[in-house]
C-alpha cells in the first residue's frame, strides 16, 4: 500500500551510528562499575532512550549511575561522530524519490534532540528535514518501546497512525511502531531478522524500501 507519512527512525536508519554509540556506551557502564561489552550494550540498548539504560542498572544491580553520567556519554558520542559518523548507504536515495512522489516523512527518534541534530548536520541529512519534522522522545517522555513517539509525531504532522509506515532497526522500535497501530519495515543491516520478527517486512538494504513501501 502506499502511505501518507514515512517516520524514519535516526541511529542505525539514517545515520550509521549504532556501532559508534554502543561502543562508547559499554565503554561507559564498564568504567562506571557495570561491566557491559558491545554485544550486551546492542541487545540491552539498541533503539532505547537513555531512560531505559538506568532503569536497567537499576533493575539489575539495584545501584545507579554516577551524576553527570549521561552528560559525559553524550559529550564522548558527539565528539565520536564528528570524526566518524556518516549516512546510513542508500538512505539520500531514498528521502528523494519521497520527495519526488510527493511523500511527507519525517524522523522520530529516542535519541535528545541535540544528539539527532548533531548527527544530521555531520552527515548533511539536516536540511532534507528541519525543525518541523524532527521528534525525539524528548518530547514526550516516554521512549520506545512506548507508542508515544510515533502517535506524537503522526498527530503533528496530521496523519492518522493506520496511514502511517515506520522505518526501523531495533526490536523496541518495532515494538513502538506496532503499539501505534503502524505498519514498520525493519532494517537487518545490524539487527538479525528474528529480533524484528514483528515487522511488516524486513529489508537489508536501503535500495530494497521503496519497493516495500509502495508495493
Amino acid at each position: 500500500m502506499a502511505y501518507d507519512l514515512v517516520i524514519f527512525d535516526n541511529d542505525g536508519v539514517l545515520v550509521d551510528s549504532e556501532r559508534i554509540s554502543n561502543r562508547i556506551l559499554a565503554d561507559c557502564l564498564t568504567e562506571a562499575g557495570y561491566p557491559t561489552t558491545f554485544d550486551d550494550s546492542v541487545r540491552d540498548f539498541m533503539g532505547a532512550a537513555m531512560h531505559r539504560v538506568h532503569d536497567v542498572v537499576r533493575e539489575r544491580d539495584g545501584g545507579s549511575l554516577p551524576e553527570g553520567f549521561d552528560a559525559g556519554y553524550h559529550a564522548r558520542v558527539f565528539a565520536a561522530f564528528e570524526r566518524e559518523l556518516e549516512p546510513v548507504e542508500g538512505v539520500a536515495v531514498v528521502l528523494e524519490k519521497l520527495v519526488a512522489d510527493g511523500v511527507p516523512y519525517c524522523l522520530a527518534s529516542s535519541g535528545g534532540h541535540d544528539r539527532i541534530r548533531v548527527a544530521l548536520r555531520k552527515t548533511g541529512l539536516y536540511e532534507r528535514f528541519g525543525e518541523e519534522r524532527i521528534f525525539s522522545s524528548q518530547d514526550v517522555g516516554r521512549g520506545k518501546p512506548a507508542p508515544d513517539l510515533f502517535q506524537h509525531a503522526a498527530r503533528t504532522m496530521g496523519v492518522p497512525p493506520e496511514r502511517c509506515a515506520v522505518v526501523e532497526d531495533s526490536a523496541l522500535g518495532v515494538a513502538a511502531a506496532r503499539a501505534a497501530g503502524m505498519d514498520v519495515y525493519g532494517y537487518t543491516a545490524m539487527t538479525p531478522a528474528a529480533k524484528l520478527k514483528d515487522a511488516t517486512a524486513l529489508f537489508g538494504s536501503m535500495a530494497e524500501l521503496p519497493d516495500l513501501l509502495f508495493r
